[in-house]
């Protein structure tokens, strides 16, 4: 089901399904986390105040499906830890903006136990019009076939 650390070599690519953000996603979400700021909340506030037009989703958000769409596919019995990553938005995502997540092997080497190994990566969220709306480099340790 998962990627296993083998799988995993320097400078291999691949790239997730789809996934749209709706608006129940993000009032879910915010709700959930408490997240309760009005860009997420007042769409009144959106119109008159803010550059982005739209039901705005938190860069939480964003980042959190990206993750589930890489579990659904590419993690699954095989992903042991998530140890750290360094994370910037680079734009907005609103309501109804399909992403997926693009993933480049940056690191791999082996850890202190035999049986695991290390990838970090360099993942790109990229809505429908091809615009990168979030990058983040997680640090995996993963299993060895």
């Amino acid at each position: 089901l998962g990627l296993f650390y083998e799988d995993l070599p320097l400078g291999r690519k691949f790239k997730t399904v789809g996934r749209t953000i709706t608006e129940t996603d993000i009032v879910n979400f915010v709700n959930c986390t408490g997240m309760t700021e009005v860009l997420f909340t007042d769409l009144e506030f959106v119109k008159k105040e803010s550059d982005i037009k739209g039901r705005t989703a938190p860069g939480a958000r964003v980042f959190c499906f990206a993750e589930g769409l890489l579990m659904q596919g590419r993690m699954q019995h095989t992903g042991f830890a998530f140890l750290n990553m360094q994370l910037d938005v680079k734009g907005p995502t609103v309501a109804g903006d399909t992403i997926h997540v693009e993933c480049e092997v940056l690191e791999q080497r082996l850890a202190s136990k035999g049986e695991r190994g290390l990838v970090r990566f360099a993942n790109k969220v990229v809505n429908q019009r091809g615009e990168t709306v979030l990058e983040y480099n997680p640090l995996r340790l993963l299993k060895k076939t």
